[in-house]
């Protein structure tokens, strides 16, 4: 069972870390300030032009312990990277840290180049709060989070937190503004803490996890577009696809851009969920590479342009939680004022949370 953080506990973790965005951020004392959707329209949470880029930080919340299924494999062998889904096992905690206080924890390294300055950080994180038990969503809007080297802080949602009871989940998503604490710690190992998931078996199963997202400025590095997107939008058989066009863009020919999304329950193996791009209304290319197929791109990875980032744990297939970064520049070599992102699901569905994109560009 989960354990609360105490009042002693909360005291030795040091400031209460809160952001400071367009909207107004809530207060210890006001926490009901935050409200909740079951469905939020990706819309644009920041952009910029300049020499830089984006770089995330990514890790699960929670893993397999017990086959559930006769067809399972063993939980070790589907970490490794084997076929298995989240339903076929019963799930338990991730908890990398030597705190009693917290019940889950994860790690992840974020690199940011050398003399890159960040410029906005913002950190995401979601689960299933009903699987063998059920989670108060009051506890949604809260997580923890320690910078490298140093001790948790809280962080409490500032902007509308999505959640959406149906379908056999109770699934959430939550985010936060961090940029003064990414600002002013850099590169490193991150730790996040006390996400809002459950543990235990159920046919839907449990997942959850957290991204990092960072756009810094480095004199050294190509004039780039940037830009965050963030919604909340189940994808299924009664919603097959979700269009996001960011557009006011000025892509030269033959551009450079990678591109970024976080998806929740995402099952590998089951074919049909797909991710494509396309500038204005020229052609279509598919966001794939060696690890994630192009019929199954939502398939439980944290993977980057380059292969995969640092993670405690580095589990390969996360069961239900995707956090992937492609390199888009085959779809960029025609200039244009637009990127034309398109994602499909299978039956069974997934949640979509976040996209960000880094695009060469031209004053």
């Amino acid at each position: 069972m989960s354990r609360p953080l105490s009042c002693t506990a909360r005291a030795i973790l040091g400031t209460v870390f809160l952001l400071a965005s367009s909207a107004a951020s809530p207060s210890l004392a006001d926490e009901s300030a935050v409200d909740e959707s079951p469905r939020i329209p990706f819309a644009q949470r920041y952009q910029a032009v300049q020499h830089g880029g984006v770089v995330r930080a990514a890790n699960s919340a929670i893993t397999c312990r017990t086959p559930k299924s006769d067809k399972a494999a063993t939980c070790s062998s589907v970490q490794a990277g084997g076929a298995g889904v989240n339903g076929d096992f019963e799930m338990f905690y991730i908890d990398e840290d030597d705190d009693p206080n917290t019940y889950n924890s994860s790690r992840a390294g974020l690199v940011i180049p050398q003399h890159g300055r960040v410029t906005y950080a913002r950190l995401y994180w979601g689960g299933n709060l009903r699987v063998g038990e059920q989670k108060p969503p009051a506890d949604n809007g809260r997580i923890l989070i320690a910078e490298p080297g140093g001790r948790y802080k809280e962080v409490l949602a500032d902007t509308t937190v999505a959640h959406r009871d149906a379908d056999g989940a109770d699934a959430f998503q939550a985010s936060a503004d961090v940029t003064p604490l990414v600002r002013q710690s850099g590169s490193g190992l991150y730790t996040v803490a006390q996400i809002n998931v459950a543990m235990g078996h159920s046919d839907v199963g449990s997942w959850g996890g957290w991204t990092l997202v960072v756009a810094y400025e480095n004199s050294t590095e190509p004039l780039r577009q940037i830009s965050l997107w963030d919604g909340f939008e189940s994808l299924n058989a009664d919603q097959k696809s979700q269009q996001i066009e960011i557009p006011g863009l000025r892509i030269p020919a033959q551009a450079g851009g990678r591109a970024g999304f976080v998806a929740y329950d995402g099952d590998r193996g089951e074919v049909g969920d797909s991710a494509n791009v396309r500038v204005d209304s020229g052609e279509t290319f598919e966001l794939t590479d060696t690890v994630n197929p192009a019929a199954d791109v939502m398939n439980s990875t944290i993977t980057g342009p380059t292969g995969g980032i640092t993670r405690e744990p580095a589990h390969t297939n996360t069961l239900g939680y995707d956090s992937d970064v492609f390199d888009i520049g085959p779809a960029l070599m025609s200039e244009g004022t637009s990127l034309n992102f398109r994602f499909t699901a299978e039956n069974l569905g997934h949640a979509l949370g976040v996209l960000f994109v880094q695009a060469d560009t031209r004053r």
